[in-house]
C-alpha cells in the first residue's frame, strides 16, 4: 500500500509519461515542486516495491502495477475534482481542495462518491435543484 507521498509520485509520473511519454526525474522534480534528488529517493524506493523500475541515467518506466496504481489515483484526482465542481466550489480552490482530501478517503469512499457524480450528471435538474439550494441559503 503506497503512502500519501508515493501516490503524488506515481500519479505525477503516470501523467508525465501519458502526455509525453516518458517522465525524467528532473520533470517530475518540476511538476511536484520538490529537489531532484528527494525525486531519486522516493524513485529509488518506488522501484524497490516494484512500482516503477529504475535505471541510473537511463530513465524509468512504470511496471502493471505501476500504471494499474497511476490510473486509478488519477481517475480518483479527477472524480474529486468533477465532485467538487457540481456542488459548485469555487474553480481557485478545486486543486487545493482536492490535494487536501484524496489521501484521506477510502475507495469505498471513492465509489460512492463516483455513484453521487453520476447520479447529478445524469439529470441536469439535480444539479439546478443543487444551485436552487445554494442561492438561498446565501440569502
Amino acid at each position: 500500500m503506497p503512502t500519501p507521498s508515493m501516490e503524488d509520485y506515481i500519479e505525477q509520473i503516470y501523467i508525465l509519461i501519458e502526455e509525453k511519454g516518458y517522465a525524467r526525474v528532473s520533470d517530475i522534480a518540476e511538476a511536484l515542486s520538490v529537489h531532484p534528488s528527494s525525486v531519486t529517493k522516493m524513485v529509488q524506493k518506488l522501484d524497490k516495491d516494484q512500482y516503477l523500475v529504475y535505471e541510473k541515467y537511463r530513465g524509468l518506466m512504470l511496471t502493471p502495477k505501476g500504471k494499474k496504481t497511476g490510473k486509478r489515483l488519477v481517475y480518483r484526482h479527477e472524480l474529486l475534482e468533477q465532485l467538487l465542481k457540481i456542488i459548485g466550489v469555487k474553480d481557485e480552490n478545486i486543486y487545493q481542495d482536492v490535494e487536501g482530501i484524496e489521501h484521506h478517503l477510502s475507495w469505498d469512499a471513492i465509489d460512492r462518491i463516483g455513484d453521487l457524480v453520476q447520479y447529478f450528471e445524469e439529470n441536469e435538474d439535480r444539479v439546478e435543484a443543487l444551485r436552487t439550494i445554494q442561492r438561498q441559503s446565501e440569502e
